[in-house]
């Protein structure tokens, strides 16, 4: 494996190998928050999901830096994203609200999904091209390779983002995913978060090939290491390839080398298989720390100043939480309303015998056709 691009160190030096890119102030301090919400929000969704409010989520604590440095370096108004289900920090970082998010983790009337998705499935057309999150590993990948082809023969200056974990490059959807990007050279970014864990399943285990960015060479697509856990780090490998992929210049995998410090969801425990040296290290590792003391190195951020970014997105979390669970259920009849732009009149004719199907049995349904859970 080559050395990992990094531009700070886990002490939140600059390691003077590569300088660090040209971004203003605004942006580092938006990367940062990012980051922060996204803990905040992990935060939020641990405590809801440990007292029934909500059956489930997938933890992002040490990944933020490489989803929020992806974000950062694509053109929300065009690109388009195809992530995995551990990637809030992109969400955050193109200014998704929080209550938004929590719609769906509850479900709601609101929720984008209307309440058929997995909590932590978002999707959203709005402020960003988001492709609905899937279970099912690796499905969003040879997808993103449609979606940058499609936008290819239209003449639109457009490139995809599709993201996943270590486990997915076992799939079938990695590899006919990438084969086909090599094939057709389409405008596509592969970013494989390495995180080092397949749930219980370490990568040595995974794979045994010289790490995952080799692994672009077979499909002739060319491939970088980078530090994860080094928001500008990522930022400026993601920025190099969507510029090549802008100019016709095909695809591009990147292997971020990171470390998932929680469990793979709210349902798993990792102290029962990662050993707690490795998991010791890692938290030295870790992304928020350093980026904090780079920035406060620099004059960008202060201590005060810092902190009071970590207030106000725990403040935004709750409030989004509390909005959220309010919200009354998604009715019985938008499952068949979302169906067709226009209804047809079959259509039509069932979703009023469901309803009163329901009714009748005293299933708590009313008359507006709330849905029976």
């Amino acid at each position: 494996m080559s050395e990992p691009l990094q531009i700070i160190d886990a002490d939140g030096s600059l390691t003077g190998t590569v300088p660090p890119p040209e971004l203003d102030n605004s942006t580092l301090i938006q990367l940062y928050t990012a980051i922060v919400k996204t803990r905040a929000f992990d935060s939020r969704c641990m405590n809801l999901q440990r007292t029934g409010k909500i059956g489930f989520s997938v933890p992002n604590r040490g990944i933020e830096a490489t989803s929020v440095g992806a974000a950062a370096a694509l053109d929300a108004s065009k690109d388009w994203f195809a992530p995995h289900y551990r990637d809030f920090g992109m969400l955050f970082y193109n200014n998704v609200s929080a209550e938004s998010m929590f719609d769906n983790m509850f479900g709601n009337a609101d929720d984008s999904a209307v309440g058929r998705q997995m909590p932590v499935h978002f999707s959203f057309t709005e402020p960003l091209k988001w492709l609905s999150i899937s279970s099912p590993l690796g499905t969003q990948i040879p997808q993103a390779v449609g979606i940058s082809l499609a936008a290819k023969m239209r003449g639109e200056d457009a490139v995809a983002l599709t993201t996943f974990g270590d486990g997915s490059t076992s799939t079938l959807g990695f590899h006919s995913g990438m084969n086909f990007a090599g094939v057709m050279n389409a405008p596509t970014i592969f970013l494989c978060q390495n995180n080092q864990w397949a749930i219980s399943c370490p990568s040595s285990k995974q794979t045994v090939s010289d790490g995952y960015a080799i692994k672009g060479e077979a499909y002739g697509v060319p491939s970088v290491t980078v530090d994860g856990n080094d928001v500008l780090a990522v930022y400026m490998v993601m920025k190099d390839a969507v510029a090549k992929a802008r100019a016709g210049e095909g695809p591009t995998l990147i292997e971020a080398i990171t470390f998932r410090l929680g469990g793979h969801s709210t349902s798993d425990d990792p102290t029962k298989y990662v050993p707690a040296a490795e998991l010791e290290k890692a938290e030295a590792e870790e992304p928020l720390k350093r980026f904090r003391i780079y920035l406060i190195n620099e004059g960008v951020l202060t201590d005060e100043s810092a902190d009071q970014i970590r207030t106000d997105a725990d403040a935004e979390m709750l409030a989004g939480a509390r909005a959220a669970e309010t919200k009354g259920r998604p009715v019985l009849s938008t499952i068949f309303t979302d169906v067709w732009q226009e209804q047809p009149a079959h259509l039509k004719k069932q979703m009023e015998y469901c309803i009163q199907h329901y009714s009748e049995r005293d299933e708590a349904v009313d008359e507006n056709g709330e849905f029976p859970l």
